[in-house]
């Protein structure tokens, strides 16, 4: 009898270890993808949809082009600020070697009013968030209508 209660007994710790291996190993898979502080990250393009837009008008989205200079896939967080606010944020974002075009969600709150808006592009490194290096700088002005564009971008299409 004691036999069957020892194999009984096996038979459930060892179901209950294999059920939570792969909780624990997938947890430390999400851990070793994420991107790293040495990863080399470059904002290439910033653009806001409507553009041009009218003062008050809504932000429908935000598009941005990041440049990766990794060997490996990684995942972050990115997000768009105003100084200290978010205006745009995408969370759990695999970012592959090379140029990556990523689809922000704008914050529903955020209009642009006055006459400048300069933004600058964060993501989440290990933990932390790091300001990435940009190409140049992003800054709404209005003319007729705020715009991202620089004036010398009429050929750069309208997304």
């Amino acid at each position: 009898m004691n036999w069957i209660k020892a194999a009984l007994l096996t038979g459930l710790l060892s179901a209950t270890f294999m059920n939570v291996t792969p909780e624990v190993m997938a947890a430390d898979y999400g851990r070793g993808n994420a991107c790293r502080r040495g990863d080399r990250l470059q904002i290439k393009d910033l653009d806001m949809s409507p553009d041009p837009m009218v003062e008050g008008q809504r932000i429908r989205s935000w598009k941005v082009r990041v440049q990766f200079d990794g060997n490996r896939e990684c995942e972050t967080e990115i997000s768009v600020r105003e100084g200290g606010d978010i205006v745009a944020q995408a969370r759990r974002i695999n970012l592959r070697p090379g140029v990556n075009e990523i689809d922000l969600r704008p914050v529903d709150n955020y209009r642009l009013r006055g006459r400048e808006h300069c933004f600058k592009v964060e993501v989440d490194l290990e933990g932390s968030r790091k300001e990435v290096d940009a190409a140049r700088r992003f800054c709404a002005q209005q003319r007729s209508a705020w715009s991202l564009r620089e004036p010398g971008d009429r050929d750069r299409p309208v997304r």
